[in-house]
Order: C-alpha cells, then structure tokens, then sequence
C-alpha cells in the first residue's frame, strides 16, 4: 500500500515538473526572429525557451517556404553571416546558392530548418514544437504563459517575454500599444504616408515549392484545378513591360527562375500577376481567418496549375518539402503584422538623413534593401510609388525594439516600432534576424545584470553584438573580417566619424571609406559633441597627423607623447610606417581613437543623446 502511494506521489511530481517550466527568457515563436533571439540569448548564458507552433525553426525563412534572401548580401551581420556561411559549405559555396535571380542566397527550406536546428541545439535553450499558447499574465514580476502540446496543458514562466510571433499576436494580449496599416502623414511627418491613415495591410503569400522531375510520366505533383479557378488571374505572370521592379519579364522560363533554388527546385512566390493574396486577418475572427488562408492556398494552388497546364510545364511538380499533408507551407508568408509603440518610433525621414538624427548612435541592426510594398491585390489600398523613396541602408534603433511602459517585453521580428513605410524594408529575412539577436543580447543582459530591460545599456548590448560579428553600423566596405571592423563600427556608433549614404538600385550602401585621409577639422568636428573641452584646440584642414592626436589628448588632460603613441601604432599592426606627421586614414584614425579615447563607452539613451 506504502509503495504503491508513494510511486502514485511520484508520478505526480513527475509529471508536474513536465508541466511547469521557469526559463530566464520565453519566446513566443521559432521565426527568424525568434530563433536568433533564442541563439543569442542562451550563447550570452540565459536560459530560454521557445514556444512553436510548427515543427520547424525558421518561420518565413523556411516554414512559410520564402527561401531566397532578399538584401544584406554585403552585410552578413551576426546571426545572419553565419546562417550564410553554412548555406556556403552544406551546398559547396557562394555559387552554388545563387541559382535564382532574385537573389544572392537561395535554399531549400528544409535544408534551411536543419541548419537553424543545429545551430538552435544549445544546452540552455528549449525549443517546444506544435505548442499552442494561451493565457498569457503577470505574475509576481514574471510572465506565466499557459500552452498546450501534444493534447496536454502546461506553463513555463519567465523574467523575460519576447512576442517573435509573425504578425505580433501578442501585444494585444499583454496591452502593449501598437500600430496597424497604413500611418497618417500627420502621425509620421513622412511625405509619402497618405493623408488620412488606414489598418489595410499588405499583400501575403502562399509559397509553394516545386520541383523539375523531367519527362515522368506519372501524374504526382501535378495539382488539381481548384473549384474557383480563373486563369486570367495570371495572364501577365510572365510579362512585365518596362517596369523598374523587375525590368522586363519577357518570358516564362525567366519568371520561373526567379526563385529557383539549388536541385532544380523552384519557390513560386512571385508579385507580378502570381500568387500574392489579400487577407484582411485583422477584421477577421479566428474561423475567418482559416478559411481566408486556404483561399491564398487555393489561389496558388491555381497558379501551379496554371503553370503546369497553360503553361506548359508539366515537368514542374509540387515538391513534398514540407512536413505536411498537402505539400504546402506549414504557415503563410506575412509581410506585416501589428508594430509596437515603442520608445523609439522610426520613419523614413531617419533612414533618408540618418545624420540629421542620433538614433543611428544606438543602432542594433542593419538593412539595405529598397522600401518594398505588396498592395497589388488590394484595390481599396492608397496607390503609393513605395518604391521611388530612396534611402541608402540603415541601422536600426534599440529603442524600437522596447514597448514604451512594458517593463521585461520585448518584439523580435516585424512586430517592431517603425512606421508602415518603414516596414516595407525592415520586414526582409536578414534584418529581422538582425532585430531577433539584438532582443537576444538585451533580454540575456537583463537577466545577468538584474535589471529591466527598459534600463539595459545601450553600449553593452552593441559590444555583445560586435563580440558576435554583428554590425550596428552599415558600412559595407569593412567587413567582420577587417581589422578595424569594432573599432570602425564604435566610432560610426559614437557619431565621430560618419558615413556616407547611397542610395542604389536593389541594394543601398553606406560607405565607411576606411583607406580616406581624414582633416583635423573633421575629427574635431566629430568629437566635440561628446567633448567640448576641444573647442579651443585649432584645427585646419591639414590631414590628421600622430601629433595632432597627441594635441587632441592633451587638450582632454589625457596626457601622453608620441612614444606612447607609437607603441599602439606597433600594437595594432598599422602598416604604414610611423612619423609624428604621416597623414593618417580613416581606418588607423579609427583604431587610435577607439583605443585611446574610447569615446564609445558614454552612455547614450534611446534617442543617441
């Protein structure tokens, strides 16, 4: 009788403790922005857990099936360079995944979920798959999240909660405030945003997956013709006139290798008279909303069949690359969702004239490409050129990634706090993967310091992120690679040397120019915002010489001589050979003054002041 109670007390222990979790930091969903939160966070010593609701990691850069990257090729920040890097050596190199032209970086989504699998398995980080979340509160200064998996009930609780979700289905929930659609002008100040606002979103797509089979003569793969078909839905698929977005499509074969994948498979996610679909999931109920997206499946479902059978590609078949019944994607691509009020609010005239600003200063990630909007599909939508606002690539602020009055939240994907234009580049895979390791480093900082993550240091956060490769400025011309690379992106972050903004064609820069001689009235320029006792020293427009960075410390009463310099000159490998008057660049400008002055290490709040 005794041992029979004692293993009935047992097994309920047992199975308490499988129902109850408490983790450092929970995130709810395993996008991309919520896995490289999860990897962040935990390689920063945290312990996390992800609640998601599909079997695989990745969200729209896998299970959603949108596996061609768009922008930051040539800024493989963090996370991001080095999800690429092992694209590079599963498939044999750069070449091998730049088979479509959308794209420089193209993959299979499962192959994609596998690496972030491999990378996600880290023995502080638990990742729950198929796990529906419910009530979501507060709990004596902790998050307790109910969920259910696998038919059981179970709750984790957490100092730290971050909504990685794909369309922030949690900030109604925990009363965070947010913005949905399109702004006011009022609101933004943004010329472009419409006069009166709206809660239309854009366009989502049903990704789909196929696969060149060649002659067989067998029919799988081949879809049936939905119930609500109508070919001319697609008729222009395979012709653009003119158009800047894509040129001129002049053939079919081209349309289709635009999302062409590595092993002949093809990701058919195409705007022009494809498969995007309007779903206005926000005025929808639950019910609603399911069966609006079997609809965007229908509708692309016809646009395969349109593709096999009016077309003619018989030999392109729906490939069975995702762990589901239909052969589908697990989940819709959403380009938008809900973006919180944060303590910053980012709009395009800070990405337009970042020096005009000083949120740059607190930049946590970078983006490049264009401001790229999907409306298509909408006809009530406001007819805005989206893409004719040119911005050169940008950082993003910390402060959007912090709910304004939410003590321990905090966003991770394209649920962050920028206006609807801005969303329109802020959205792309690369960024988001950016913003979820930024919400990693800040959340891991909050647990090991012990304070909210509203009171985080702005400068810890960027020096973990630069410990893992990540930029926080984008200047394309110095890599991870470069020896300068810290040093380089503390003094773009410090506001003492700027950068140089182009807006260009798919892919917008900024330039750091690190082999440019610098003037002494450009350098004192740059540092007397954080150092007016440097107003009295004379500056020409000499180029920046050793003394005159002696002259520069001695003026802060930081005395040192040309000896001390030249040790650091040695120090830091500077190549050119040491003189008190050989003009320097702006690479060894940057090094000098990073290490002697470290102007990086005061503080800044979440406007750069």
């Amino acid at each position: 009788m005794m041992r029979t109670l004692f293993l009935t007390i047992s097994f309920f222990f047992c199975m308490l403790g499988h129902s109850q979790k408490e983790v450092d930091v929970l995130i709810i969903g395993g996008g991309a922005g919520g896995t490289s939160a999860a990897i962040q966070a935990a390689r920063m010593g945290a312990s996390v857990q992800i609640l998601e609701k599909t079997e695989w990691l990745g969200g729209m850069l896998t299970s959603a099936g949108v596996s061609a990257i768009d922008g930051n090729h040539g800024l493989p920040s963090g996370i991001w360079g080095e999800f690429r890097q092992k694209l590079y050596e599963y498939y044999g190199g750069p070449k091998e995944v730049a088979t479509g032209w959308v794209s420089h970086t193209l993959f299979e989504p499962s192959v994609g979920n596998a690496i972030l699998t491999k990378m996600a398995t880290i023995p502080n980080l638990d990742i729950v798959f198929n796990a529906r979340y419910g009530k979501v509160e507060r709990e004596q200064e902790k998050w307790k999240v109910n969920y259910r998996v696998r038919g059981k009930e179970r709750f984790t609780k957490a100092i730290v909660l971050i909504d990685a979700t794909e369309t922030g289905e949690l900030l109604p929930l925990v009363g965070a405030e947010y913005r949905l659609g399109m702004d006011s002008k009022a609101e933004t100040g943004e010329a472009q945003a419409p006069g009166i606002g709206n809660a239309m979103v854009q366009d989502l797509t049903y990704a789909a997956i196929l696969k060149d089979v060649g002659r067989k003569k067998d029919t799988r793969g081949l879809v049936d013709r939905p119930t609500d078909y109508d070919p001319k839905v697609y008729a222009c698929a395979c012709h653009r006139e003119k158009g800047e977005m894509f040129g001129s499509v002049s053939d079919c074969e081209q349309m289709l290798n635009y999302g062409k994948l590595p092993n002949n498979k093809y990701m058919i996610n195409w705007p022009n008279c494809g498969n995007d679909y309007f779903v206005d999931w926000p005025q929808l109920s639950e019910t609603e909303t399911k069966e609006a997206m079997e609809r965007a499946k229908r509708f692309t479902q016809g646009f395969i069949h349109y593709i096999q059978n009016e077309l003619g590609f018989t030999n392109l078949r729906l490939e069975k690359e995702f762990p589901t019944k239909d052969g589908y994607p697990m989940i819709p691509y959403h380009r938008e969702g809900r973006r919180v009020k944060g303590e910053v609010f980012l709009v395009a005239d800070h990405l337009e004239r970042p020096y005009d600003f000083e949120l740059y200063k607190t930049g946590i990630a970078v983006g490049d490409y264009p401001i790229d909007h999907h409306h298509d599909k909408n006809p009530n939508a406001p007819k805005i050129e989206f893409i004719n606002i040119k911005v050169p690539s940008y950082s993003i602020p910390m402060g959007c990634l912090i709910p304004k009055g939410m003590e321990n939240f905090l966003v991770a994907d394209k649920n962050i706090s920028v206006s609807n234009i801005v969303n329109g580049t802020t959205r792309l895979q690369p960024v988001v993967l950016g913003i979820g390791q930024a919400s990693g480093a800040i959340a891991a900082l909050a647990v090991l310091d012990k304070v909210s993550t509203t009171k985080v240091s702005i400068r810890k956060v960027q020096q973990a992120l630069l410990n893992s490769k990540a930029y926080l400025m984008p200047f394309i011309d110095v890599p991870p690679t470069d020896r300068a690379f810290e040093s380089i992106q503390r003094i773009g972050a410090s506001g003492v040397l700027e950068g140089y903004g182009v807006p260009y064609k798919w892919a917008n820069e900024t330039w750091f120019y690190p082999e440019r001689r610098v003037s002494e009235f450009e350098l004192k320029s740059g540092l007397l915002g954080a150092y007016p006792k440097l107003m009295d020293l004379p500056a020409s427009g000499a180029w920046v010489s050793p003394k005159y960075i002696v002259d520069i410390m001695n003026s802060l009463t930081k005395g040192i001589t040309l000896d001390d310099l030249k040790e650091l000159w040695i120090a830091e490998i500077v190549s050119e050979p040491f003189s008190e008057t050989v003009p320097l660049d702006r690479r060894t400008t940057s090094i000098l003054i990073d290490k002697l002055l470290n102007p990086f290490e005061r503080e800044v709040d979440f406007n750069g002041k």
